[in-house]
């Protein structure tokens, strides 16, 4: 089966400046791929690009078997894109802007019940206007949904959002793709990216640097647990930290120091006794599962938020 997008070698300059660099990305039929990275590593130009909003300057591109200049209706038909920010008319109420965005397609899905289906219904005669941020980005993702198509693009879909509306966001996404459709999502939340993506992309500085799902780049750290330590007074040294039992990696966050492990039970009560001897003073210490920010600051030493 051809893959749902095909991405060779794709470069996109903006006179001295080079928002993506070299990119290969494979989206499979049917999986939900994340694309994680800060601000400024060319995942939103890659998304409009995909979406035929904007020609690469080098590279080979293919969505859903084809090319953008060759029949870009027909492949419109097949795309529902909401982007970072969508702009409505401020005269038009929800039900008229879905129902607007639903006659694009020659077929499609019935306004209502996508209206629903985002939690917008008790707003569906309310004024654009009159919407908040969170209902805006529901809205845009209603008007993406509307035409049923066989890719969805997603460019930070729950920025703003609070915690339950994204939830409620992520639960839609994650229904569409039970349908068999496919999904290419860009996010800053690591959580997210967990809870819905099949395979996470990190990208930095417009290349991929790790691909695979959220198990197998965790499981590059050497351990899926974390201990963060954090001194009140005196010193531990890295090389002496290495040498705990368990420890598969260290690294320095401002005051805090995080620790990889895959065994809890041995390594923490040896981060105990290496403190005590030592003469150091625990101010805190707190276990975690390891996450793909541990992975994303394991690559490149920056946090996701950072750009």
């Amino acid at each position: 089966m051809n893959p749902a997008v095909s991405i060779v070698g794709l470069v996109k300059r903006y006179d001295r400046v080079v928002a993506v660099d070299g990119l290969d990305l494979t989206v499979r039929v049917g999986e939900c791929l994340g694309l994680l990275g800060p601000n400024g590593a060319g995942k939103t130009t890659t998304i409009e690009i995909l979406a035929g909003l904007l020609a690469p300057t080098e590279g080979e591109v293919r969505v859903l078997g084809c090319r953008w200049g060759d029949d870009d209706l027909a492949l419109r038909y097949r795309l529902g894109v909401s982007l970072q920010e969508t702009r409505f008319p401020e005269r038009l109420k929800v039900t008229e802007v879905v129902s607007l965005f639903r006659s694009f397609y020659p077929e499609g899905r019935d306004v209502r019940s996508v209206i629903t289906e985002v939690g917008l219904e008790e707003k569906a005669g309310e004024w654009t206007s009159r919407l908040s941020g969170g209902q805006r980005q529901r809205l845009a993702l209603a008007c993406a949904l509307v035409g049923d198509p066989e890719l969805l693009i997603l460019d930070e879909p729950t920025t703003g959002l609070d915690p339950q509306a994204r939830l409620h966001m992520g639960d839609t996404i994650l229904g569409y793709r039970s349908r068999g459709r496919t999904v290419l999502v860009t996010t800053h939340y690591m959580e997210e990216a967990h809870r819905l993506c099949d395979r996470v992309a990190i990208i930095d500085r417009g290349k991929a640097i790790a691909l695979g799902t959220p198990a197998e780049l965790i499981a590059t750290l050497g351990g899926d647990l974390v201990v963060e330590v954090e001194l009140a007074g005196g010193s531990v040294e890295d090389e002496a930290l290495r040498a705990v039992a368990g420890v598969r990696a260290v690294r320095r966050s401002n005051a805090t120091i995080l620790v990889t492990a895959s065994e809890a039970h041995i390594t923490v009560p040896a981060l105990l006794d290496l403190v005590r001897g030592r003469d150091a003073a625990l101010s805190h210490l707190t276990l975690r599962h390891a996450t793909l920010e541990d992975v994303y600051v394991s690559l490149t030493g920056r946090h996701l938020r950072d750009a």
